[in-house]
């Protein structure tokens, strides 16, 4: 009797481990999916986006993203699933319909001050204060030119969310 209830316990346990999604747990490298590299930044498409507790529409929303264009960073990949999080660290998976390639930054100075050329003595073109998204159109190692409403711009990397340290981009 006892060898039943152990093998029933074996046999549940591998069960739900053959069920498991392949390819969830992808922390660093490359998607299962697209072959992009993981984490990597993209955007979000639409002015509202579901993120949901797993990889499907069966899972429960656990947060709903409002603003089209914010930075999200994707950190798995799952069939048409994309686990993201925003620069709070908020997040879930959300269809790869909602979101775009389009490269965009968060500003997270009080008040940023975007230069003419990449230097702390260029002239200032542009203010934008913390929570405005810029797209990013270029980014060496300390630098990324970014664009608001029409005027491009330089700002110090460090100002930034929605660009890796390490990164850089033309």
């Amino acid at each position: 009797m006892k060898m039943r209830v152990i093998a029933r316990i074996l046999a549940t346990a591998l069960g739900i481990a053959l069920m498991a999604p392949v390819g969830i747990a992808q922390e660093q490298g490359r998607g299962a999916v697209t072959n992009l590299p993981l984490p990597r930044y993209v955007s979000l498409k639409t002015n509202e986006g579901n993120a949901r507790r797993g990889p499907g529409l069966t899972h429960r929303i656990d947060w709903v993203f409002s603003r089209a264009g914010m930075p999200l960073r994707v950190t798995a990949e799952y069939e048409n699933w994309r686990r993201v999080e925003d620069a709070e660290g908020v997040g879930g998976w959300v269809h790869y319909a909602l979101i775009s390639g389009t490269r965009t930054a968060l500003i997270t100075e009080p008040l940023l001050d975007l230069r003419a050329t990449p230097r702390l003595d260029a002239t200032v073109v542009l203010r934008a204060e913390a929570g405005v998204i810029a797209r990013l159109q270029e980014c060496r190692p300390d630098w990324c030119r970014l664009s608001i409403d029409g005027t491009s711009g330089w700002a110090m990397k460090t100002a930034l969310w929605g660009v890796d340290p390490a990164e850089s981009f033309d």
